[in-house]
């Protein structure tokens, strides 16, 4: 990782211990506190600012704000980790699938688009929360 403080080390390690959450920084800047490691939330923002830079972490905009989510995935052949995200419970979950990868190509030959798969989110419904809908008919 290039240079890094203390802060923002405090920082990764506070999402990289919680993987399957996404957490606005406000939440960051609280688990820190508790955890006697209090960081100012304009320093939570910067710091996560740049840990999504160089591929870190993740963030999504939702309705409700940004949230931000440990990412893994640091060699160069996974920086197009797509995010999905589940409709019902918010949940969000990283995807690695070649799959995707041959869509980005014909999206660039085709259609001369780029995706900017770390920023692309699919959004439908996990398995959980699909099985919770079959079951009371509304799948």
């Amino acid at each position: 990782m290039p240079y890094s403080t203390k802060q923002q080390r405090c920082i990764l390690r506070c999402l990289e211990d919680r993987p399957e959450e996404a957490m606005t920084a406000g939440e960051v800047a609280e688990i820190l506190r508790k955890t006697g490691r209090p960081v100012g939330l304009a320093t939570v923002y910067r710091q996560l600012d740049r840990l999504e830079e160089i591929g870190r972490i993740h963030r999504v905009d939702t309705s409700e704000g940004a949230v931000y989510q440990y990412c893994g995935y640091t060699e160069p052949a996974h920086a197009g980790c797509f995010l999905l995200r589940c409709e019902s419970c918010g949940r969000i979950s990283h995807l690695d699938c070649v799959h995707l990868e041959s869509l980005c190509s014909h999206l660039e030959a085709e259609h001369q688009f780029h995706v900017d798969a770390r920023r692309t989110v699919l959004t439908g419904l996990c398995s959980l929360c699909a099985g919770k809908e079959a079951l009371h008919g509304a799948v």
